[in-house]
């Protein structure tokens, strides 16, 4: 169409040319900023036309208003660059297919619209709006799926408001969904009040997207809402890195510093909180203050309660020493094997405790101890029952032991009706004994829920590799229990003959004891992994390290062993997983996975797929679950295969060990590729081979425990490959952040616990 002046007079807008068109591609869409590039087809334009600006959650196919002006790009040529973009209701048979068939409302993919606009034509919205009766005269859509199509009308209407709203602030599509869904009809209502509660309600909107929607609001820099949201956001980041809380002198210096006003305002704001007990202030022996969202206070205070209250409650039916230790004897020939003294020990004290930590590296017979702890609780007629952190542990878990295991939040019972848990103190675990693998990975508000659902008289008995890295949430359960003194503890150091032989499991050890591991070095991965003979050193060929600085180099390398290599050696791409210890850059979890996929899962004629954002889906594609949906019933860490993709209800399927679970656009960005993962994302897991990147350019997250944890992912071979330089940078920095918490002192008794911190909304 020709450009013409916009119809209201007065304002800028009296300047601004208008352009009235169809979104054919959006070419760039910037989720953080709303920056956009769009190809814009114009009833009088043979050739679609360039667009540029913000632009909230534009899609193909949408009919939009810009204000702008012309302006000649030296590279690109003319292009239009608007202001203001505005949503306007498609006018043409062509523009409502486009519209409908760009996956906008959920259940209506290109088919579909297809079918829709053959026989309503250019009316298809009208008959959506106000007589969705008639959708059952389409071929193929019933009463029920009639019904499905006009609530997800109503629901993507009631959204475009809100999309509309939050134009010009750079808020995605999937997160205006999900503002919708979670305020329903008073989204704009809340977010005019108080935007500062999507980054507390809203998961993926942090804190800085929040603040750019206060700050087109009017909000001050200096206004009381702000500063109050500013401290929790640092509270809440912290817990990213692990921390329960910040003293709080760390709290004010890194609040001012985000910000940016004079920390006199910040501390009158933090001293106010403090005395609405939205904040909780602590005093320690030392004169420390530490400050405290409530809830995490609670869960400290809670999981020390109930494990010092567990410890009085000693389990019926112990037996002696001698008793166990002649049990093992008589059935040693049965089980095929006999324990070392430290493993029998072990054995002996949880047949013995109310509550056992038991911790070792590898090859030193964790498992084998597990396995036979199992055997002797159930010789004594007891009920066991067998959790771990993540799906992928409880597997395992479940097959070392031959009995059922399961993850914590299903062994807990998650009831998405309620938001909470089933099993609790009210309803706790029908259990003699309750035993959790892979501890180190418990973090602190899943250990307070498993603790509440253990009733007194049943046994705990924690194991896990206090050495690996700590949980990826807040707290550091393992370690601090461990270090309090206060709980009976097993530690396992022997490493037996036949782990010793593997150099998987030395080069744990020396990686452990700051030296470099034991790999055989060469151009490629040896052909005798499986069935070669040890070395003349005893030792198995089942860690190498090949080396290759250049970073393009190293990923079509790491590409290479995945898809060619390691096949070839018995070892096919379901059963490699490779690590890295970064998600962003060259050799990244990102753009690893993304050659990854296109060597071993490529694109295929015929086949669907579902692009989304920087990603696209394919059935066969492994996925990781980032985030705890309670409501799917998948939680963070949790790995799956793409089942199914369904483009007329724009949904996949994906297949979790335990359950099938559908997702449409707005729960995508919960998904990531998994052919590659973060070092920290592996943890609780056992991979047949296992190919860690290490580079320089991953300086920043270059430790030793990241190193040994990667290796001890690997079950029959691992491989090195990078720098050796990054590998020796990771073997000497032993220095890990200290995670601030105070579980250890409180199971010492150094901290009363007083009166439990309110539950209060913060």
């Amino acid at each position: 169409m020709r450009a013409q002046r916009p119809a209201a007079a007065g304002g800028d807008d009296q300047r601004l040319e208008t352009l009235e068109g169809v979104i054919e591609r959006v070419v760039y869409h910037g989720g953080d900023t709303g920056f956009s590039v769009l190809s814009l087809s114009l009833p009088a334009r043979l050739e679609p036309v360039n667009a540029v600006g913000s632009a909230a959650a534009p899609v193909a196919g949408e009919s939009v208003r810009l204000h702008g002006h012309w302006m000649r790009h030296p590279k690109f040529g003319p292009q239009f660059r608007f202001e203001r973009c505005e949503t306007v209701r498609p006018a043409t048979a062509q523009a409502v297919e486009k519209y409908l068939g760009s996956g906008l409302v959920r259940g209506i993919g290109r088919v579909m619209a297809k079918r829709l606009v053959a026989r309503f034509g250019a009316e298809t919205l009208d008959v959506l709006d106000g007589a969705p009766a008639r959708l059952r005269e389409v071929p193929g859509i019933g009463p029920i799926r009639a019904g499905r199509l006009q609530a997800a009308w109503a629901e993507q209407k009631a959204i475009q408001g809100v999309m509309l709203f939050l134009q010009g602030h750079g808020v995605s599509a999937s997160f205006a969904v999900r503002i919708y869904r979670q305020y329903g009809d008073e989204a704009i209502r809340v977010v005019e009040e108080n935007p500062y509660r999507l980054a507390r309600d809203i998961w993926g909107i942090g804190f800085r997207t929040a603040d750019r929607i206060a700050a087109s609001l009017g909000i001050a820099r200096d206004a009381a809402v702000r500063l109050d949201a500013g401290l929790e956001y640092v509270l809440l980041e912290a817990t990213d890195e692990g921390h329960v809380f910040l003293l709080q002198e760390e709290l004010l210096r890194q609040a001012t510093e985000t910000l940016e006003v004079p920390e006199a305002a910040v501390a009158e704001r933090l001293a106010a909180v403090l005395a609405e007990q939205r904040v909780v202030a602590e005093a320690a022996a030392d004169g420390a203050t530490a400050i405290y969202l409530p809830h995490l206070l609670r869960l400290e205070q809670r999981v020390a309660s109930r494990l010092r209250r567990l410890l009085t409650a000693p389990p019926a039916q112990a037996p002696t020493r001698e008793q166990t230790l002649r049990w093992l004897q008589r059935t040693a020939p049965q089980r095929g094997l006999a324990l070392s003294e430290q493993q029998a020990e072990a054995v002996v004290d949880a047949l013995r405790e109310a509550v056992l930590v038991i911790t070792g590296g590898p090859g030193t017979g964790k498992t084998t101890v597990t396995r036979t702890i199992v055997a002797g609780l159930e010789a004594l007629k007891k009920t066991v029952l067998l959790a771990s952190p993540t799906g992928r542990a409880a597997k395992r878990l479940s097959e070392v032991t031959g009995r059922p295991a399961k993850t914590i939040h299903r062994l807990l019972e998650y009831d998405p009706q309620t938001h909470g848990f089933k099993r609790d103190a009210q309803s706790p675990l029908e259990a003699d004994a309750v035993i959790v693998d892979e501890a180190s990975m418990l973090e602190l508000s899943l250990a307070a829920s498993l603790l509440d659902a253990v009733r007194d008289g049943t046994q705990l008995i924690v194991v896990g590799d206090v050495d690996q890295l700590p949980s990826v949430g807040a707290g550091n359960v393992l370690a601090d229990a461990i270090r309090s003194g206060a709980l009976p503890v097993c530690r396992l150091t022997e490493v037996f003959r036949q782990a010793a032989q593997s150099r998987i499991v030395r080069s744990a050890h020396l990686v452990h004891g700051g030296r470099f591991p034991d790999a055989l070095r060469g151009d490629r991965v040896g052909p005798t992994v499986l069935s070669g003979p040890p070395t003349a050193e005893g030792l198995l060929p089942d860690c190498f390290l090949l080396e290759e600085s250049d970073p393009e180099a190293l990923a079509r390398r790491v590409v290479a062993l995945v898809a060619t290599d390691l096949p070839e050696l018995g070892f096919p791409p379901t059963q490699t997983q490779v690590l890295s210890p970064l998600h962003r850059g060259p050799l990244g979890v990102g753009r690893l996975n993304e050659l990854l996929q296109r060597a071993v899962n490529p694109a295929r004629a015929g086949q669907a797929e579902f692009p989304f954002r920087a990603q696209t889906f394919r059935v066969g594609d492994r996925v990781l679950q980032q985030v705890n949906n309670y409501d799917k019933g998948v939680f963070n860490g949790d790995i799956g295969v793409v089942s199914a993709i369904q483009p007329e209800e724009q949904s996949l399927v994906v297949a979790f060990p335990e359950v099938l679970v559908s997702y449409d656009p707005a729960d995508l960005d919960q998904l990531h590729l998994a052919y590659a993962l973060s070092i920290h994302k592996s943890q609780g897991s056992e991979y047949e081979a296992a190919v860690v990147v290490m580079h320089s350019s991953h300086y920043i997250m270059l430790q030793r425990n990241l190193l040994y944890t990667a290796l001890t992912r690997a079950k029959r071979l691992a491989v090195l490959i990078g720098e050796q330089k990054a590998i020796w940078r990771a073997v000497r920095n032993d220095r890990q952040t200290e995670r601030r918490s105070r579980l250890a002192a409180r199971l010492r008794g150094d901290l009363s616990d007083g009166a439990l911190a309110p539950e209060l909304p913060f």
